[in-house]
C-alpha cells in the first residue's frame, strides 16, 4: 500500500514536470563577482534544460546596468545587491528576492602591511567602487559607527567597478582600495603577492569589512549583501527549479574551488582561474531563502534607512519582497 502511494506521488510530480511548457529562453544575469558563479555552473551543466529551451548568462558591470536590465525586463533571474533589490521593489518594480547567498566578500587591500583596521586608513586615498552602492554603503556605515566621517576623514576615489579599482592598484595609481572578491585575489595574483612573496610583497590583505561590521554593531560578522531575485511573473515551477539548481550549483562551487576557477574563467576570461580558487577561502557564501534571511535583512535595511533612506527606496520593503 505504501509503495503504491509513493508511486502515485512520484507519478504526479513527473506529470507536473512534463506538463510544464518549456519557455524559449531564460536569461540569468549578474556581475562578475561570486554571487554569479553558480549561474555559470547551472548553464554549463544544463541544469534548467527541463524548463527552458535556451538558458544564457548576461553580465552586468555596474548597479546602473543592473537597474536597466531589471526595468526593461531583459533578465528573468538576476543577482542583486540586497539594498538595490529593496530599492527597486519600493519603487514599484516587479522584483522579488529569492535568497541571500553572499554574506561576506568585501575587504581592504593595501601596500602598507601595518594597516589592519578601517580606522588605520584615516587620511588615506582609497579607490572605492560603486559610489552610493553596496561597497560604499558598508564602508560608510562602519566608519560612522567608529566615529569617523567617511567624506572628511578619507580621500575616497570613486571608480566604476571593483576590477577598475584592482587595476589602479596593480598600476600603482593608488595604494589602497576597497574590493569585492574575487578582485582582491586577482590583485594579489597579478602582483605576485599571493602566496606571499618571501621578500616585500606588493600588496596585503587588510581589514575584513564583515568582521568590522560585526564588532561595531555587536552582531555576527556577516552582512546580507547579495542574492538572487526573480523579475516579473514566472511560473512557480520554474522558480522552484531555479532555486533547487542554484542551491546545488553553489554547493558545488564552494566544494570544487579548482574546477570552479576553470569554469568561471571560461565564461569571464578576465578572472584568473587561480584567483577564483584563492577567493573561495575568503568569502562567506551560504544559500539562505529570502524569507529565512528576512530578520538579518531588516536589521541591515534599518541601519541604511536611518542613515540614508534613499539606498533602499525610503522604507523597509514589505513582506511581499521576500519570495
Amino acid at each position: 500500500m505504501i509503495k503504491k502511494i509513493l508511486l502515485t506521488v512520484a507519478l504526479a510530480f513527473s506529470m507536473q514536470a512534463n506538463e510544464i511548457k518549456k519557455v524559449d529562453t531564460l536569461v540569468l544575469s549578474g556581475p562578475m563577482a561570486s554571487v554569479s558563479h553558480p549561474l555559470l555552473r547551472m548553464i554549463e551543466t544544463g541544469a534548467l534544460n527541463d524548463v527552458a529551451k535556451n538558458v544564457k548568462f548576461v553580465m552586468w558591470k555596474s548597479p546602473d546596468e543592473l537597474r536597466a536590465l531589471t526595468l526593461r525586463g531583459n533578465a528573468d533571474f538576476i543577482a542583486v545587491p540586497t539594498n538595490v533589490g529593496a530599492n527597486l521593489y519600493n519603487k514599484g518594480v516587479d522584483i522579488k528576492l529569492l535568497n541571500v547567498s553572499v554574506w561576506g566578500i568585501l575587504g581592504m587591500i593595501t601596500r602598507d602591511k601595518t594597516k589592519k583596521t578601517l580606522a588605520d586608513f584615516k587620511g588615506c586615498e582609497i579607490a572605492m567602487p560603486f559610489r552610493a552602492d553596496m561597497p560604499d554603503i558598508v564602508f560608510e556605515e562602519i566608519a560612522k559607527k567608529q566615529g569617523l566621517d567617511p567624506k572628511k576623514d578619507f580621500k575616497l576615489r570613486y571608480v566604476g567597478s571593483p576590477i577598475d579599482a584592482m587595476q589602479m592598484l596593480v598600476m600603482r595609481r593608488v595604494d589602497h582600495a576597497l574590493l569585492a572578491e574575487p578582485a582582491i585575489s586577482m590583485a594579489l595574483r597579478k602582483t605576485n603577492s599571493f602566496p606571499l612573496k618571501l621578500i616585500a610583497p606588493d600588496l596585503y590583505r587588510s581589514s575584513d569589512l564583515q568582521k568590522e561590521w560585526g564588532k561595531v554593531f555587536k552582531v555576527e560578522g556577516k552582512i546580507p549583501q547579495a542574492g538572487m531575485a526573480v523579475i516579473g511573473q514566472k511560473d512557480p515551477y520554474i522558480v522552484k527549479r531555479f532555486n533547487e539548481e542554484y542551491t546545488k550549483a553553489l554547493k558545488w562551487y564552494k566544494t570544487h574551488p579548482k574546477e570552479a576557477g576553470v569554469l568561471v574563467n571560461k565564461y569571464i576570461p578576465m578572472l584568473l582561474p587561480e584567483a577564483v580558487e584563492d577567493s573561495l577561502s575568503y568569502v562567506q557564501l551560504d544559500d539562505v531563502s529570502a524569507k529565512d534571511a528576512q530578520k538579518d535583512l531588516e536589521f541591515f535595511f534599518e541601519i541604511l534607512k536611518n542613515n540614508n533612506p534613499k539606498t533602499i527606496g525610503g522604507k523597509l520593503p514589505d513582506s511581499g519582497f521576500y519570495q
